[in-house]
C-alpha cells in the first residue's frame, strides 16, 4: 500500500476544471481510435476530438481476447460528491503509468445538473474527459435524440386517443409522460389537451428529466440495433380497463423511434486529459433505472485494452448492485474487480455530526483533524464493501484525497478497509493526474488476478416480492419490506402478465442506505416501505418506489446557469 501522508502542496497548477481542460494537448480522434485497436478510417468524426463508433466495430472485435473488467462505485454519496467519475478517469490514466493499457466507459452527463448545482460531470482537475465543453453541452446530440424519440411516442399516444383509440387504452392508465433535459420543477405535473376538442383529450400528466426516460435505459441495455428495435416495441405506455398492456408497437411508434436513435446507439469516442481513450454512451438515471453506461460501449472497450474501467452511479448499494444484477445479467459479462471510492469528508458526514448543503462552503467543524468522526461514519464504508463482496468481486478502496485531509483520517479508512478484506490506496489523481492513481492501478491489477467467484444476488425465477425483500435485507440492511396494497396488486399483475422473471431496481433516496435520506452511516432496525411497483418492459426490469423520488429536478437559488456566458473571443465561461 502507498504510504499515508498529509496532502503535500500542489505539484501541478490547479485552476478551474475548465481552465485545466484547456491546457490539455489533445490528439486527433483517429489516434485515440488506434489506441483502442479500432480502424481510424471507420470513426465518424464530430470535429477533431470527438467521434462516433459504428456498430460494425463489435463484429470486427468479436475474436479479440477481452481485457479485465473493473467497476468503480462509492460509499453512499453526500451532497459534496465523492469523486467516482474523477477516480474512474484517474484510474484509467494510472494504468498507463504502470505499463498497462486502459479505456474508461462513462455515462453522458445530463445538462440539467450542469446548469443546476452539480455543474459538469466529466471528472475534475487533472483527471477529466476533454474537451470539457463538448461532453457537458450537447456532445453529439444523443440525449436530444432520446428526448425526441420519447416525446414522439408521447405525441403518438395522445394522437391514438384522439383518433378512435383502437387499442382500448384507458386514458386514466396512460403511464407515458414527456421528458426534457433541463431542470424545471414547473413541469412536474401538467394538464395537456386544454383549449377545446381540437387540442386532444384533456388529461393530467407531467415531465421527467431525459435521464429518467425508459428510452435512455433501453439505449444503455441494447446490444444491437435489432435489439434496440425490439426493446422499444416492448415499452408499455399504459393499460386497458381489462389490464392488458398497450405497447409502443401497438401504437405504431417503435419503428420511428428506432429511426431517431439510429445514430445515438453508436458510442462516442473521446479522450482524457492524458489522451487515454474514453467511451461516452447513454446516461440512465441512477434512482429509477440502473445508472450505468451502455453495454455496447463496454463490448467495444473490453477487447481494446488490458483494462476497461466503468463507473456505476451513486453508492455501491445502488449503481454497483444494478451493474451486477441488471447490466451484467443482460450482457453476460462478468467483472474482475470493483473499486470503492471513499473520502474523509464523506465519512465525516456519515458520522451524523455535520450538516452540509450542496453548493455551500463546508462547516468549519469538518475541516479540523478528527479521525474519530471518520471512524464514526465508517459503518457506511463497511457496508458498501460488504455489498460488493456479496457478489464475489475483489474490492479495492480508493481514498480520494482532498487538500486539508490528515494522515490520521486516511489511516482510519485504510484500517477499516483492511479489516473488511479489501485492498486500499490513497489517490491524488485530481492534483497529479494518472501518476496520482498509479498505486491504485497496481492494486486493481492484483485484485483482478484473483480467481473470479462472481454471482448474481438472486435468480431470475425468484418471485418479484422476494427479489425486493432480498435487496432490502442483504444490500440495504433492512429488517424486511412493507408492501402497500397497490404494490401487492401491481406485483401480482406484472407476474400474471409474464414479467415476474425480470430483475428489480429499488428506487429510493441515494443519500442513505435506508429509505430515509436523513439517516447516515449504516442504519439498522428499519423496514423498507414499498409504495408502488412500476414496469420498464422495454429496458427489462421492474422498479419498486421506496420513497419520494424526484424524476424532474428543480433549479436552486443560484443555479450554475446564471454564471455561464460566452466571452468576446467566443469561449465559454462559468462552466465548472
Amino acid at each position: 500500500m502507498a504510504s499515508i501522508s498529509p496532502i503535500a502542496p500542489k505539484t501541478l497548477p490547479l485552476g478551474s476544471d475548465l481552465d485545466i481542460a484547456r491546457q490539455a494537448r489533445l490528439k486527433p480522434i483517429a489516434e485515440i481510435a488506434e489506441q483502442l485497436g479500432l480502424n481510424p478510417g471507420t470513426i465518424e468524426p464530430y470535429g477533431h476530438h470527438v467521434g462516433k463508433i459504428p456498430l460494425e466495430a463489435l463484429e470486427d472485435r468479436a475474436t479479440n481476447p477481452p481485457g479485465r473488467y473493473v467497476v468503480v462505485s462509492a460509499v453512499t454519496p453526500t451532497p459534496l460528491g465523492e469523486g467516482k467519475t474523477t477516480t474512474s478517469v484517474g484510474l484509467a490514466q494510472g494504468f498507463h503509468h504502470i505499463g498497462k493499457t486502459a479505456t474508461v466507459a462513462l455515462r453522458q452527463p445530463s445538462m440539467g445538473p450542469t446548469f443546476g448545482i452539480k455543474g459538469g460531470a466529466a471528472g475534475g482537475g487533472w483527471s477529466q474527459v476533454v474537451p470539457m465543453e463538448r461532453i457537458n453541452l450537447h456532445l453529439t446530440g444523443d440525449i436530444h435524440a432520446v428526448t425526441a424519440a420519447h416525446n414522439l411516442l408521447s405525441a403518438m399516444v395522445d394522437n391514438h386517443l384522439y383518433h378512435g383509440n383502437a387499442t382500448g387504452l384507458d386514458p386514466n392508465q396512460v403511464a407515458w409522460r414527456r421528458v426534457m433535459d433541463i431542470n424545471d420543477r414547473g413541469l412536474r405535473q401538467v394538464v395537456t389537451g386544454l383549449g377545446g376538442k381540437a387540442n386532444g383529450l384533456p388529461r393530467e400528466t407531467g415531465f421527467d428529466i431525459t435521464a429518467a426516460s425508459e428510452v435512455m435505459a433501453v439505449l444503455a441495455l441494447a446490444d444491437s440495433l435489432e435489439d434496440l428495435r425490439r426493446r422499444l416495441g416492448r415499452i408499455v405506455v399504459g393499460w386497458t380497463p381489462g389490464g392488458e398492456a398497450v405497447t409502443a408497437e401497438d401504437i405504431g411508434c417503435a419503428g420511428a423511434m428506432t429511426v431517431m436513435l439510429k445514430e445515438a446507439i453508436k458510442p462516442n469516442l473521446m479522450q482524457t486529459i492524458e489522451n487515454t481513450p474514453v467511451l461516452i454512451h447513454a446516461g440512465p438515471f441512477g434512482n429509477i433505472a440502473h445508472g450505468n453506461s451502455s453495454i455496447i460501449a463496454d463490448q467495444i472497450g473490453l477487447p481494446g485494452s488490458d483494462y476497461l474501467v466503468t463507473e456505476a452511479g451513486f453508492g455501491a448499494d445502488m449503481g454497483a448492485e444494478r451493474f451486477f444484477n441488471i447490466k451484467c445479467r443482460t450482457s453476460g459479462m462478468q467483472p474482475d474487480a470493483a473499486v470503492l471510492v471513499a473520502t474523509v469528508r464523506g465519512l465525516k458526514v456519515h458520522s451524523g455530526q455535520h450538516r452540509v448543503v450542496a453548493g455551500k462552503p463546508l462547516p468549519d467543524s469538518m475541516l479540523t483533524e478528527n479521525p474519530d468522526d471518520v471512524a464514526a461514519g465508517a459503518s457506511n464504508l463497511r457496508k458498501q464493501i460488504e455489498n460488493l463482496r456479496l457478489h464475489g468481486v475483489p474490492v479495492v478502496v480508493a481514498i480520494n484525497a482532498f487538500p486539508g485531509d490528515y494522515a490520521s483520517e486516511h489511516a482510519v479508512i485504510a484500517e477499516v478497509a483492511r479489516e473488511m478484506g479489501a485492498r486500499v490506496e490513497v489517490c491524488t489523481h485530481v492534483r497529479d493526474g494518472g501518476e496520482g492513481a498509479a498505486a491504485l492501478a497496481q492494486a486493481v491489477v492484483e485484485a483482478a488476478e484473483e480467481p473470479s467467484t462472481f454471482e448474481m444476488l438472486y435468480p431470475s425465477e425468484m418471485p418479484l416480492a422476494e427479489k425486493i425483500d432480498t435487496l432490502a435485507r442483504r444490500v440495504y440492511g433492512a429488517d424486511g419490506i412493507d408492501l402497500s396494497a397497490p404494490a401487492q396488486r401491481q406485483i401480482a399483475h406484472f407476474t400474471t402478465r409474464g414479467f415476474g422473471h425480470l430483475p428489480v431496481c429499488v428506487a429510493k433516496t441515494h443519500l442513505s442506505l435506508s429509505s430515509d435520506p436523513g439517516l447516515h452511516g449504516a442504519p439498522q432496525g428499519w423496514r423498507m416501505p414499498v409504495r408502488e411497483v412500476r414496469l420498464s418492459a422495454g429496458a427489462g426490469f421492474v422498479y419498486a418506489l421506496c420513497g419520494d423520488i424526484r424524476t424532474m429536478p428543480g433549479l436552486g437559488a443560484n443555479p450554475a446557469a446564471a454564471s455561464m456566458d460566452v466571452n468576446e473571443t467566443g469561449e465559454i465561461e462559468g462552466l465548472f
